[in-house]
């Protein structure tokens, strides 16, 4: 006679060292010889075991389901089926889905709760799932890190994304080998996300040592995806870090295991196109964004028509980036509506609408776009020769930039023009600016001649003065 727990307790062993073959074949043996209650049970276990490949197992998860009532009609009251239920329909409708039943939140038996657990976070019902209680030890091993990963998607969801990475993190204790490997790359993304960019390439360093060196034919395709999204991520993390060039040798990489495993994605050709526009090649920059546009799902065409706006703004073609920039802020859900309102007055600032750039980068500013709206005030204060008030809007980009910028070095450019142009009032000031901005300024940039012409003027009027004694300033 089958006992429905020893033969669980054989698949969970199975499937703890990463064996899901075995794990089939010891469930598929005892539901032949088993007797009908105990069939009926064992293939709700099936349907829990098929769960665990998501979405591409909804065909089989149902149909198993569909056998489980059928040897037994009155399993549609036993709290793991209505769990496993409340899941597949999760997965097929999404947040219209009928959420799991109280008996199978609340169940003696911790699997009908980590799957009514799934089912909530697939339904967006992420606090809903996390008030579930389901310590890990209640699970049998290969399912606390994946308790773990379903948590951190619920915290994510909930826009808790430092307790999110720390979940992952915790994850990717609990799981091996290249689970591991996924769980420290979700870790990654969300410290990305959290600015964390040191912590993300440390994360990703102990990841990469977890890919087999030579998967195995069945395993060759999952490898080979997720060693696509490690070199994405590490793109991003030494783009952040101001590496671009070591960036794109990883974006290129990504973009070559993508295309050997599966298809091309959005993520890969957008972080192309920052890469790309971060080394200066606009029109290369410009493609890459286009190949992100005709990847994106509508979700993401917002950030992509965001990404192509700036890129058209980099070649100068301000009414091209104003049409995709003017569709991003239609889209209210959109979180950088203050940033595209600043990008939509520098377009109309280059068009010659002074008056309209400025309102939109007063808005732009109020909304909390400091660092670009400043940039557009601080020309439309210039060209309207209000010095005192344009350099004022250049200091404030300076404190908020990140040091070595782009905008942090442009501020500083402007701001030495700007002193100069009122004939140096303040020279200290003057050569600090020039000095700053010099030290990031190639040779071949127009910017090089102008600031070493201000430099001098402005250390000329220190010596006179006696402010430098001769030395330069630090």
């Amino acid at each position: 006679m089958i006992d429905v727990a020893t033969t669980w307790q054989q698949v969970c062993e199975a499937l703890a060292g990463g064996d899901y073959e075995q794990a089939f074949g010891v469930l598929d043996a005892a539901m032949r010889e088993a007797h009908r209650p105990e069939r009926a049970r064992l293939t709700l276990l099936l349907g829990s075991l098929h769960a665990l490949y998501g979405d591409a197992a909804t065909t089989d998860l149902g149909a198993t389901l569909r056998e489980a009532r059928t040897i037994d009609p009155s399993l549609r009251e036993d709290p793991l089926y209505q769990a496993l239920m409340a899941e597949l329909d999760a997965r097929t409708r999404g947040p219209d889905a009928a959420p799991p039943s109280a008996a199978a939140r609340e169940a003696a038996d911790p699997l009908a709760r980590f799957h009514a657990l799934c089912a909530l976070v697939l339904m967006d019902e992420g606090q809903a799932a996390l008030d579930i209680h389901l310590p890990a030890s209640d699970l049998p091993p290969h399912l606390r890190w994946r308790l773990r990963s379903w948590e951190a998607e619920a915290n994510e969801g909930l826009g808790q994304t430092a307790d999110a990475a720390n979940l992952y993190g915790e994850a990717a204790h609990l799981a091996q080998g290249l689970n591991r490997a996924v769980m420290l790359q979700e870790q990654a993304a969300l410290q990305l996300q959290l600015g964390q960019a040191e912590a993300a390439k440390n994360t990703l360093d102990q990841a990469r040592l977890l890919y087999p060196t030579r998967p195995g034919v069945h395993d060759a395709e999952d490898a080979g995806l997720n060693l696509a999204t490690w070199h994405y991520l590490r793109a991003q993390a030494l783009l952040n870090l101001g590496q671009p060039d070591a960036a794109h040798d990883m974006i290129r990489e990504a973009a070559r295991l993508e295309t050997q495993h599966g298809d091309p994605s959005y993520g890969v050709a957008l972080v192309r196109g920052q890469v790309l526009t971060h080394l200066g090649r606009q029109q290369d920059a410009l493609n890459a964004f286009e190949d992100a546009l005709k990847l994106a799902t509508d979700a993401d065409r917002p950030y992509a028509n965001h990404e192509l706006g700036v890129a058209l703004l980099d070649l100068d073609r301000p009414v091209d980036a104003r049409e995709k920039l003017e569709a991003v802020l239609a889209d209210p859900e959109y979180p950088y509506q203050p940033e595209v309102l600043a990008d939509i007055a520098e377009c109309d600032y280059r068009l010659g609408r002074l008056q309209e750039a400025q309102l939109e980068a007063e808005q732009a500013l109020a909304q909390g776009a400091v660092i670009p709206a400043s940039l557009v005030l601080g020309s439309v204060a210039l060209d309207y020769f209000q010095l005192d008030e344009a350099l004022e809007h250049y200091d404030r980009v300076i404190r908020e930039a990140a040091p070595e910028s782009r905008d942090w070095v442009t501020a500083h450019q402007m701001a030495a023009d700007v002193m100069a142009q009122q004939g140096f009032p303040d020279p200290a000031a003057a050569y600090a600016h020039a000095q700053q901005a010099l030290a990031h300024t190639p040779d071949s940039d127009d910017w090089h001649v102008t600031l070493l012409e201000h430099l001098r003027k402005a250390e000329a009027l220190l010596s006179q003065q006696g402010g430098t004694g001769g030395r330069m300033l630090n």
